[in-house]
């Protein structure tokens, strides 16, 4: 950017401004990526480029998804996603349609992320831009674990991966791989699970010393090496990781991946029989997700309905609801 310095290039800047935000946000850096696509955003408007607008649109969704503000990711994305449209540019269409599909994922409404993600593929194969198509097929895999349909996900990832290895894109095939990780904890494979996540979070630990940011979210990979904890009943080791995952939650301001700790943390507690707790922090969770309208679907309640069980079954339905109650009246930011 410093080649811009003195001169008077202001649409040639802001393309140079939104061209590393993207950057920043693809490695997970909202931060910078925040920064640099308001500037942009502005700049485009001052000058009318009408690409550029539809561009910096599609950053300031992800930057909101980031942030658990699904209700202005969704606004920017479908204005990103408009304007894409009315200028021909599929490419750019393929930046928005990805911010809508995962906002239709967290919203449950997974008819509409499959569809994206099934047209999206479509246009990215008629480009010959298989990266792209390897996310999609991917995208597609995460839909087919929520609907249960364990083996079309686990061909997908597959074929992501295979993909995206042949592309060289590291990125692309640790997001498939982590898919795989994934199906495999929903299917008790928690060996399998422990492998692909494990060393996916190795690799995003390395990232992070390099970088400073975390390409992959740290806080789904501990969370879910801290489920594979739970279930083996290791509540020290699911304390640890659910722990860690709080930590980095709160460190990026999550409120899903806040939630999807305090859950974490809520499982380990059942294991290790403070049910009581257990129930509390469920609470907390519950109307955390709640407060920014990103309540679990009935597809992802897997988790939280089994925790729930435990500690519903050794306190007795009154006592936890109770406890419960007492959860949900606590701050997320208190637990």
């Amino acid at each position: 950017m410093a080649g811009y310095d003195g001169v008077d290039a202001p649409r040639q800047r802001a393309r140079a401004e939104w061209f590393l935000a993207h950057a920043h946000l693809n490695f997970g850096d909202v931060p910078a990526g925040d920064e640099l696509s308001a500037t942009a955003l502005a700049a485009f408007r001052t000058v009318d480029d009408g690409w550029g607008i539809a561009a910096a649109l599609s950053s300031r969704a992800k930057v909101a998804m980031f942030r658990g503000e699904l209700a202005a990711a969704e606004h920017a994305a479908a204005d990103s996603r408009r304007r894409f449209v009315e200028l021909g540019d599929r490419w750019g269409r393929l930046l928005a349609d990805d911010m809508l599909a995962h906002h239709a994922e967290v919203t449950g409404d997974h008819a509409t992320a499959a569809r994206l993600h099934r047209e999206d593929l479509r246009i990215a194969e008629d480009l010959q831009l298989w990266t792209d198509a390897s996310y999609r097929l991917s995208g597609l895999g995460r839909i087919a674990l929520l609907t249960r349909d364990f083996a079309a996900g686990t061909e997908l990832h597959e074929r992501a991966l295979r993909l995206a290895t042949d592309q060289g894109n590291p990125f692309a095939a640790e997001y498939a791989r982590v898919g795989l990780g994934l199906g495999a904890r929903r299917q008790g494979d928690l060996d399998a699970a422990e492998e692909h996540l494990g060393a996916a979070l190795t690799r995003n630990r390395a990232l992070q010393a390099d970088y400073g940011v975390a390409y992959y979210g740290v806080t789904l990979l501990l969370a879910e090496l801290g489920f594979v904890a739970e279930l083996r009943g290791d509540a020290a080791r699911a304390t640890a990781l659910h722990g860690e995952a709080l930590a980095a939650a709160r460190g990026v301001g999550e409120p899903r991946a806040v939630a999807l700790a305090v859950e974490g943390l809520a499982g380990a507690a059942a294991v290790a029989g403070h049910h009581v707790r257990a129930a509390r922090l469920l609470g907390a969770a519950s109307a955390g997700r709640e407060a920014v309208g990103a309540a679990l679907p009935p597809a992802e309640r897997g988790d939280v309905d089994r925790i729930a069980a435990t500690a519903r079954a050794a306190l007795g339905a009154a006592a936890y609801a109770e406890a419960f109650t007492e959860g949900a009246a606590t701050r997320l930011e208190d637990v």
